[in-house]
């Protein structure tokens, strides 16, 4: 079995919430699978690979999906692929969080692992909203990445690099598309993170 790619990042508290980051032993591979199949984590997605040529030129109007940046055909290939193997490892999802951009939404329909909720919470702002906006979908992500899923269950959200990047702090503004950042919610309040795995390939070394 090939090794998994996985950090642990250290404890790191978060200015505007009262949610914090902090240290939880980095799970072994091994170990990764089995926790995610007995439920209670929050599986961050940044949508999948999108088409390099292709840039949000109204970001305004979430509706128009022909004037935003689009997954390519190999991002809908591994989005499937990712489904594929969830739904092989018998990883149990209650729902998937997204975006309402178009790549992410259709990440998670692509996932084909639960009921697919589109989220403005979860939407990139950047410069075309309020600062203040921006700030309220940090905390929404905050308070998202924090709430315990149902017993048995875990929850996914698809959404973009600045969020997590706003919500988690600048450690995570490397998240490359397809990356998947595995948290644990705490009795607290407070969410910890235990992997991150990348690139979307790495899934493949848990199917036998």
């Amino acid at each position: 079995m090939k090794r998994m790619m996985v950090w642990v990042y250290g404890a790191m508290l978060l200015m505007t919430a009262a949610v914090s980051i902090g240290r939880l032993d980095a799970l072994a591979d091994q170990d990764l699978i089995p926790k995610l199949q007995d439920g209670g984590y929050v599986l961050f997605v940044r949508h999948f690979q999108t088409n390099p040529d292709e840039a949000d030129t109204d970001p305004l109007n979430l509706e128009n999906v022909k004037a935003q940046r689009k997954l390519s055909d190999e991002g809908r290939k591994q989005a499937a692929a990712l489904g594929d193997v969830l739904r092989t490892l018998k990883i149990p999802v209650d729902r998937v969080l997204t975006s309402k951009f178009f790549r992410a939404y259709e990440t998670g329909q692509l996932l084909r692992v639960g009921d697919v909720i589109p989220s403005i919470d979860v939407s990139e702002g950047g410069l075309v909203v309020s600062p203040r906006e921006n700030q309220r979908r940090a905390r929404g992500l905050r308070r998202l990445l924090a709430e315990v899923p149902p017993p048995g269950k875990n929850r996914v959200i698809v959404s973009h690099r600045p969020n997590i990047q706003d919500a988690a702090g600048k450690e995570f503004g490397d998240t490359g598309e397809g990356e998947v950042l595995v948290f644990k919610p705490q009795p607290d309040g407070t969410f910890e993170l235990v992997a991150r795995v990348a690139p979307p390939e790495k899934w493949n070394s848990f199917v036998k």
